[in-house]
Formats: C-alpha cells, sequence, structure tokens
C-alpha cells in the first residue's frame, strides 16, 4: 500500500481542527457566580455561555472520524494482509499502540470535560448563610485533552507512514526476488545454449 498524501491530509486536517476547539473549548469553559433569589431567601447559581460544551464534542466527533479513517486504511493492523517482518512493521506496531493510547486519553478528557461544563448547579442555599460556590469545570481538563490530540495526530501520520512503508517494502522486496530469480534463469538457459552450440560445432 502506498502512502496516500489525501489520507495525511485528512487525518492532519481533522485533528488540527480537533486541536482547536479544544482550545477553544479550554478558553470558553462556563464560569458561574452566586445570586440572591429575589423572591425567597434561596440563593442559585447564574452560568456564562455553553459554547465550551460545544466545542468539546466536536472536537471529540472529529477526533473520533480521524482515528477511523487511519484504522479503516490500514485494517486497524489486525486484519488484511500481513506486513512483511522487520524494522518497519515494529515501528508499525509501536505507533499503533502509541495513537491509541493517546487517543483514548484525548477522547476520556473531552468527552469528561464535556459533560462537567452542562452540568449546573440549581439552588445551594439559604441567603446569608455559609459561603456557596457553583460546580464548575477544573481548569486545564480541555487542555490536557488537545495536549493529547497532538500527541494522537503525530501517532497516527507516524503509524500510516510506517505501516505503509512495511506494507510497500513487502511488495518491492518480492518484486525484486522475482525480477532476481528471472534473470539468473536467463542466464543460465543462455549458458546451456552455447555450450549446446559448441559441442555441435
Amino acid at each position: 500500500m502506498a502512502l496516500s498524501v489525501s489520507i495525511l491530509a485528512t487525518i492532519t486536517s481533522l485533528h488540527l481542527i480537533a486541536f482547536v476547539l479544544a482550545v477553544g473549548a479550554e478558553r470558553r469553559r462556563s464560569t458561574a457566580k452566586v445570586m440572591p433569589d429575589e423572591y425567597d431567601e434561596r440563593t442559585y447559581c447564574v452560568y456564562g455561555s455553553d459554547a465550551s460544551t460545544a466545542y468539546g464534542l466536536s472536537a471529540f466527533g472529529l477526533l473520533l472520524i480521524s482515528q477511523t479513517v487511519v484504522n479503516g486504511v490500514t485494517k486497524c493492523l489486525c486484519f488484511g494482509r500481513g506486513l512483511v517482518s522487520g524494522r518497519s512493521a515494529t515501528w508499525a506496531v509501536l505507533f499503533f499502540i502509541f495513537s491509541w493510547v493517546s487517543f483514548l486519553g484525548a477522547e476520556a478528557c473531552l468527552l469528561a470535560g464535556s459533560a462537567r461544563n452542562a452540568y449546573h448547579t440549581r439552588y445551594r442555599g439559604i441567603f446569608g448563610g455559609n459561603e456557596l460556590s457553583c460546580a464548575t469545570l477544573r481548569k486545564g481538563v480541555f487542555a490536557a485533552g488537545a495536549a493529547l490530540t497532538l500527541l494522537s495526530m503525530l501517532g497516527s501520520i507516524l503509524y500510516y507512514w510506517a505501516h505503509s512503508k512495511a506494507d510497500t517494502g513487502g511488495w518491492e522486496k518480492h518484486q525484486n526476488e522475482g525480477l532476481g530469480m528471472t534473470s539468473a534463469d536467463f542466464k543460465e538457459s543462455r549458458q546451456q545454449h552455447e555450450a549446446s552450440e559448441f559441442q555441435k560445432v
């Protein structure tokens, strides 16, 4: 399987867009403040924009699509024809594991961050009582997802490259062996023909 520029461009673009969305989700995390209810003595939390949740879920989806593309093309390393044993195949396995670990970590951060950011605390207590706080997403969750998204992109690209090299290398090795055998057979046949002509003389 030859290396496809379009596949590389697709994988890179999806990961980069997911990274930008994850960074945007970190910057647009919901903020909240405690406000007194004008009708009674209870307090409630007023939250800002929920754009962070939409950004996080969008990044989650794009990252999932990218991982599906690279593993669909390479048959997830478990299906299809096997790779030729060698250094390229070893690197393909290592990058395959690295890409999946970073992918799962990024998806976990993005999904957990989106779910937590969407959670809103309602009434908390009596006005004038103990100090109240509103539940908000901890800083750094989406940032960790963004960093793992970049690592996932790196792992996916290197995995696809190593897989393509191992697969193509096997085909080239087989082709070269076939050409070598053909050349040797032709040379042997020619020598036998010349020996036969010499005997006739």
